[in-house]
């Protein structure tokens, strides 16, 4: 049995009737939208889904900065004259 990832859910003939209704119902929440009640999508607000980008985007930086924090590296003696 699939997951069904959200708290609210909405079957695709409702969201062709009144997709701003189904948005307006669940707030800031994810909509699974069912396909013979098998979860085909989900429905994500634009707020949701710039946090998550957000979130993906601090994510994929952190690991960046951990693997060049893991190179090797030389350290460069420099004087405070010399900048």
């Amino acid at each position: 049995m699939q997951p069904i990832l959200s708290n609210y859910t909405a079957s695709i003939t409702e969201l062709k009737k009144s997709p701003t209704q189904i948005l307006e119902n669940a707030g800031e929440e994810v909509v699974a939208i069912l396909n013979h009640n098998v979860v085909s999508a989900y429905l994500v607000p634009s707020k949701t889904y710039e946090k998550l980008m957000a979130m993906l985007d601090d994510y994929m930086l952190s690991k960046e900065v951990i693997s060049r924090q893991s190179e090797a590296y030389t350290p460069i003696k420099v004087t405070l004259d010399a900048l």
